[in-house]
């Protein structure tokens, strides 16, 4: 086993034809040392090497030059702070270096982790979807009425059963579809004036009068305009108020100043 102190004497004074070197095992650079002797650069090198030796801590020591003498699993923990260990962290280890908060909110294997919600599964919707891209348009639409029977607000059903409606040419069962779908929320009006399978629907004479009534067999009913001389008390009292007039009994100023208090009520 080498000793470093003795390895620093060596290079102070034998240093010049590399003793040192020899001493420790390298012959390659104590052969080195001996040939360049004359330049005295080894000299300098070696009393470099003295002040090394004699500075440099034991376990660092005996992990370069002792390596064949002391045992692996301690050569192996003196040599850990020259290098980045690659040794795994072990589960335990890791768990022992979290912070203290950091281990509070990890969720333990006990605690369930909260699963996103899922969609309402609709078999019959993604059935009649496959029979309708078949052409078998009949037992599509059994299917989307199966559909509807597990959510009937899906407004998409009603869609896919306006454009099913639509290629048997039962236009009525297409514009009532259309009108619920567009009344759940269904906004994409240019999908309906141009959906291939809907084309039957829109030939229909009351295309236009469904389009301009916003898609929809609701009625859109208008305040109603009331004609004020269609309503028969007002005519009665405007008569009598004229016979007033023809009579004398009132003037035209106040028939003109009653007549317009009146048809303004």
């Amino acid at each position: 086993m080498k000793n470093k102190n003795v390895a620093a004497i060596l290079a102070f004074f034998g240093g010049a034809i590399g003793l040192h070197r020899f001493y420790l095992g390298q012959v390659g650079l104590g052969i080195i040392y001996a040939l360049f002797f004359w330049t005295f650069i080894p000299a300098i090198l070696g009393i470099l090497d003295g002040i090394i030796f004699l500075t440099m801590d034991q376990h660092v020591f005996d992990a370069k030059y002792n390596r064949l003498f002391i045992d692996p699993r301690v050569r192996r923990r003196d040599t850990d702070f020259q290098r980045p260990s690659s040794r795994r962290t072990s589960s335990y280890e890791r768990y022992r270096n979290e912070r203290p908060a950091q281990r509070r909110t990890t969720p333990s294997k006990r605690q369930a982790a909260p699963r996103p919600s899922r969609a309402k599964n609709n078999p019959f919707k993604q059935a009649g979807i496959k029979k309708f891209k078949e052409f078998d348009i009949e037992a599509a639409i059994e299917d989307f009425q199966q559909a509807l029977k597990i959510d009937p607000n899906d407004l998409t059903i009603h869609f896919n059963l306006a454009c099913a409606y639509s290629q048997i040419e039962k236009a009525d069962k297409a514009y009532e579809h259309i009108s619920r779908a567009v009344e759940m929320g269904f906004n994409d009006f240019a999908k309906i004036d141009s959906h291939d399978a809907l084309a039957y629907m829109r030939i229909q004479p009351q295309w236009e009068e469904f389009k301009s009534n916003g898609y929809t067999l609701r009625k859109q009913i208008a305040a109603p305009k009331e004609n004020l001389l269609d309503n028969d008390l007002l005519l009665e009292q405007l008569k009598k108020l004229n016979e007033l007039k023809e009579k004398g009994l009132i003037t035209e100023r106040e028939f003109i100043d009653q007549k317009s208090k009146l048809t303004k009520q």
